[in-house]
């Protein structure tokens, strides 16, 4: 997640595109790494969260995201676990198995620990999500 977005010349591609990025090519032993996901076609894509609550000041519990795609597939993904505070940001790199361009709906769940009292609510006050090295929001 430190490498995101990629530097000025742009993520270095596995395979068939390779040829476009000379200077990594020329390095002796060079490191690739590959996220997939757990079920076909494998592909993944690289999404930052930035996520800012409101409601309750402080509490404990966890909040995640569930995304939708346009066939009725769901994935859901954690954002944060445990003392929540709505003066902070939470920012986490998610690897998404849903394309960006067949998401209908990306929902917000928050679940309160069982300490937590009954009357407190918590909400997303800002949720950003960045998409790949295109910057699409």
């Amino acid at each position: 997640g430190d490498c995101f977005p990629c530097s000025q010349e742009r993520c270095p591609m596995m395979g068939h595109y390779a040829d476009r990025f000379p200077a990594k090519m020329k390095r002796v032993n060079q490191k690739y790494f590959l996220n997939t996901a757990a079920d076909p076609p494998f592909a993944t894509w690289r999404q930052k969260v930035f996520i800012k609550l409101s409601g309750v000041k402080k509490m404990r519990g966890d909040i995640n995201l569930v995304f939708h795609d346009t066939k009725g597939n769901t994935k859901e993904y954690e954002i944060a676990r445990g003392a929540l505070s709505q003066d902070q940001f939470y920012t986490k790199y998610l690897d998404v198995e849903i394309n960006p361009k067949e998401t209908k709906k990306i929902e917000f769940l928050w679940n309160k620990t069982i300490f937590t009292l009954l009357w407190a609510r918590l909400g997303a006050e800002i949720v950003h999500i960045i998409h790949g090295e295109d910057g699409h929001r």
